[in-house]
C-alpha cells in the first residue's frame, strides 16, 4: 500500500491539490452502496456522493449488470455518422423523464461540457436570429458551472478561477440573490440582475444560473421567486435561459429537478429554461455523462438558419456505455420513490442540524432537500477534519468555511445520524492559523 501512495504522490495530480506534498489521504479499495472500503480496512460512509452523483450508492448492481452487458456488444463507436440503440433508448427515456418541452438532447462528456455546449447553443441561436452582436452571458456571482474555459468564465468572477481570467471570455455578472429560500420573496433582491440585463440586452445571448441551489462557490439556497422574474425578464428582451441542474437536478433538493419549486400553489406550472444542464447522477455516478437539452424553438430555430449544424462534437459523445448506465439510473429514478426518501433525509438533516447553529464557530446552517450545509465562521485544520473522519468513518470533504453533505439517496437515518456527528465535531474543532494557499479541500 505504501509503494502505490509514494508513487501517487510522486506522479499523480488530485483535484486542487499541489502535485507533492499533498499525498491522497485514503487508498480506496472498493465502495457499494453508501460505503467506501480503503485498503487499510476502514470504512466510510460516503456523505458527499463522491461529489454530488451517487444517487443510487456506489456500484448500484443495475447499473454495473447494464454496463457489462453493453461492454460485450460495444464499447464505443463515433456519434457521428452512426446511431445506436442505447443512445436511442437513453434518449427516449430523458424525453420522459425531463420537463414537458425540453426535448432536444446533445449527449456531452461532462457537466463542464454540458455548460460550455449551452452557452454555444444560446450563441448560435441569436446567430441564426440575426443577431450575431448577442454573444455575451449574464451570470450570478457566487456561481459554478465547471472547470473549463467557458465553464470557469460563467462562474463566480471573485472565485477561485481568478487566476485563469487571462484566457477566460468576458461576460456579465450581476449579485448573488440574497433571499433565502425558505424567506418570503423580495423583488428588491432581483434588482442587480435588471440592471445588468437592461444595461446590456443587445449583447446578451443567455442568462444561466443554478437553480435555487448553488453548489461549488457556497453552498447558497435562495429563494424561486428570483426564478419566476428571471424568466419574465428574459421573454421581455428575447434573452434565453439556461438552468445549469447538473447538481441539483434528480432530486437532490426535492423535487425531480430544482426548477419545480417554482410550480404555483394552484397547481399552474413551473418556470422552465430554454435550455437546461444536467449530468452528475445521470449515469448514478458509474461513469461521465452530462447531457445539454433544448427546447424546441432553440432547436428549431437553428436548424432552419444557414448554418444548421449545431457546432460541437466530442469525441465521446453518447459513449454506449454511459447510455447504458444512463438507461440503468433513470430505470431507479422512475421505480423508486426518491421524492420520499429525499423528504426523509431532510427531515433528519434538520432535526441533527439546527442545533448546530448553537455552535461558537458557527455562521449558518442551511438544508434543503438531500443538501445539508454548516457554515463555519472559521475552518478547522485539514489535519482536525482527518481525524474527524477516521474516528467517525465519515468521509466528508469541507471546502472554504462550509462543511456540507449531500448524501447518496439511499442513505438510512443512522447513517444520516452519524454523518452529522462527524459534521458537529468538525464544527466543535478549534479555528487553524490561516496560511494563505493552504487549502486543499474544495467543491
Amino acid at each position: 500500500m505504501k509503494k502505490l501512495l509514494d508513487f501517487d504522490s510522486e506522479h499523480l495530480w488530485h483535484p486542487y491539490a499541489a502535485l507533492k506534498n499533498t499525498p491522497a489521504r485514503f487508498l480506496a479499495k472498493s465502495a457499494h452502496g453508501t460505503t467506501i472500503e480503503t485498503a487499510d480496512g476502514l470504512k466510510l460512509i460516503d456523505a458527499v456522493s463522491s461529489w454530488w452523483c451517487m444517487a443510487h450508492g456506489h456500484n448500484a448492481p443495475e447499473i454495473v449488470e447494464a454496463i457489462q452487458k453493453q461492454s460485450e456488444k460495444m464499447c464505443h463507436v463515433m456519434f457521428g455518422g452512426f446511431t445506436h440503440e442505447p443512445a436511442i433508448e437513453l434518449g427516449e427515456k430523458l424525453v420522459n423523464f425531463l420537463p414537458e418541452g425540453l426535448n432536444k438532447i446533445f449527449f456531452a462528456d461532462s457537466g463542464s461540457i454540458a455548460v460550455e455546449c449551452a452557452a454555444k447553443m444560446a450563441v448560435q441561436y441569436q446567430y441564426s436570429l440575426g443577431h450575431p452582436e448577442r454573444c455575451k452571458l449574464v451570470a450570478l456571482k457566487g456561481g459554478y458551472h465547471g472547470d473549463t474555459a467557458g465553464a470557469m468564465a460563467l462562474s463566480d468572477p471573485d472565485g477561485m478561477h481568478t487566476l485563469f481570467r487571462g484566457i477566460m471570455p468576458h461576460h456579465y455578472f450581476a449579485e448573488r440573490p440574497n433571499c433565502r429560500f425558505d424567506e418570503a420573496w423580495n423583488p428588491s433582491d432581483f434588482a442587480s440582475m435588471e440592471r445588468v440585463v437592461e444595461e446590456h440586452k443587445d449583447e446578451i445571448a443567455a442568462v444561466i444560473c443554478e437553480p435555487v441551489f448553488q453548489g461549488g462557490n457556497g453552498m447558497w439556497l435562495y429563494n424561486a421567486g428570483y426564478l419566476k422574474a428571471l424568466r419574465e425578464l428574459c421573454d421581455r428582451y428575447g434573452i434565453l435561459l439556461i438552468l445549469d441542474e447538473i447538481a441539483a437536478g434528480f432530486y437532490r433538493t426535492g423535487p425531480r429537478f430544482a426548477m419545480m419549486h417554482t410550480v404555483e400553489e394552484n397547481g399552474a406550472d413551473f418556470v422552465k429554461p430554454d435550455i437546461m444542464c444536467i449530468g452528475k447522477a445521470l449515469t448514478g455516478g458509474s461513469i461521465t455523462m452530462a447531457a445539454c437539452v433544448a427546447s424546441e424553438k432553440v432547436a428549431e430555430t437553428i436548424t432552419n438558419s444557414k448554418i444548421p449544424a449545431f457546432m460541437h462534437g466530442p469525441t465521446y459523445m453518447a459513449n454506449p456505455l454511459a447510455c447504458a448506465a444512463g438507461i440503468a439510473s433513470l430505470s431507479l429514478f422512475e421505480s423508486r420513490d426518491y421524492a420520499g426518501e429525499v423528504a426523509r433525509i431532510e427531515a433528519r438533516l434538520r432535526a441533527n442540524l439546527e442545533p448546530l447553529r448553537a455552535l461558537e464557530n458557527a455562521a449558518d446552517v442551511r438544508v434543503l432537500g438531500a443538501i445539508g450545509v454548516l457554515e463555519l465562521k472559521a475552518k478547522p485544520s485539514a489535519d482536525d477534519i482527518l481525524r474527524v473522519i477516521r474516528e467517525t468513518g465519515v468521509w466528508l470533504r469541507p471546502f472554504c468555511n462550509y462543511v456540507y453533505t449531500m448524501p447518496p439517496l439511499i442513505t438510512t437515518d443512522s447513517e444520516i445520524d452519524r454523518i452529522c456527528e462527524a459534521i458537529k465535531m468538525i464544527g466543535e474543532c478549534e479555528p487553524a492559523p490561516v496560511v494563505e494557499g493552504e487549502d486543499e479541500f474544495h467543491e
